[in-house]
């Protein structure tokens, strides 16, 4: 089946006049741009990142607009969205809403359903392990091969920090490891240990989509399921939480996370790592290495190795004698 996405342009103050309106007709799906919102939502959560792309920020500005998915053989209902952006243009005498026209475009559902995909590829990381989409086919071969169902969730391999992280994992998890890993998004950077050689490892972030999208990628690549723990929750605020994840000492911790939340995590990770252990953290914005290092350097850390990929850093580091 064909679909019909259709885009409203509306303001800010028009969303709500328009989700009503398209409510009334039965249609209660939307998909909202607003450049207000996005941009009210990045200066609220700067301790989610420490880098925007500048295309992402330009491709949200301008107006807001109000999208649906029709069944493109359904003309009626889209004569019904129309008439109804026409009658609330006319009663909107001051123009506070915004112009209220109607774009049509039409989707192949094979399009719509795989379109994403075509950002995703086979990614050859380190010596000898594979990053693999689970849609894409690998030859045989003796490196470790990861399938990934991405999800909803950071962590793909794709991007500079997951793959510097990938890269000292390969070279430090030893055979019957324990791994903590903060910020785990996919899994991929603690399921990628266990297939390595690690004995266990414990999981945690903030976000809930990472419980299903991690054992899922887990079960994908066939690791028994009591080998793994995740937890969700904010490890830096929640007691409970830390209590937990500190009931046990780990030989490697990993934290591929923003710098902000890397200097805050410190003092657990101090607890957490055996006197012997290593600490692998990336997602270091070149303008914060020099706030990171002063942090590690300040909780007893010493920096074994540091690498760089565009404008991003990963240390792995351990506890000073």
């Amino acid at each position: 089946m064909d679909w019909i996405r259709v885009s409203i342009y509306t303001t800010t103050e028009g969303i709500e006049p328009v989700l009503g309106r398209l409510l009334q007709l039965g249609i209660d799906g939307t998909e909202i741009e607003d450049e207000a919102d996005f941009k009210n939502f990045l200066e609220n959560n700067r301790d989610c990142w420490d880098y925007v792309d500048d295309e992402l920020v330009k491709e949200k500005e301008g107006e807001t607009c109000v999208k649906v998915y029709i069944e493109a053989d359904n003309p009626d209902m889209l004569n019904a969205i129309k008439t109804e952006m026409s009658e609330l243009k006319n009663m909107d005498t001051e123009g506070i809403f915004g112009r209220l026209e109607v774009q049509l475009d039409s989707i192949c559902e094979e399009d719509w359903a795989n379109t994403w995909k075509k950002y995703f590829h086979v990614m050859e990381i380190g010596e000898n392990l594979i990053v693999k989409p689970y849609w894409e086919n690998t030859e045989p071969c003796e490196k470790t091969v990861f399938e990934i169902n991405p999800g909803l969730t950071f962590g793909t391999g794709s991007h500079h920090t997951t793959r510097l992280c990938l890269e000292d994992i390969e070279k430090t998890v030893k055979e019957n490891d324990v791994v903590l890993d903060l910020g785990c998004g996919s899994g991929i950077l603690s399921i990628v240990s266990l297939m390595l050689g690690a004995k266990s490892a414990v999981a945690v972030d903030i976000d809930k989509n990472s419980f299903e999208t991690a054992f899922d990628n887990l079960s994908r690549n066939k690791i028994d399921k009591s080998r793994y723990s995740v937890y969700i929750g904010n490890i830096l605020s929640d007691d409970e939480l830390q209590e937990k994840i500190l009931s046990q000492k780990y030989d490697i911790v990993l934290a591929n996370i923003v710098a902000d939340v890397i200097i805050a995590a410190l003092p657990i990770v101090k607890k957490a790592l055996k006197s012997d252990g290593i600490f692998i953290t990336s997602g270091i914005i070149e303008d914060r290495i020099v706030d990171v290092k002063a942090a590690l350097d300040k909780n007893g850390f010493t920096i074994l190795s540091e690498h760089q990929s565009a404008d991003w850093a990963e240390f792995k580091c351990k506890l000073s004698e």
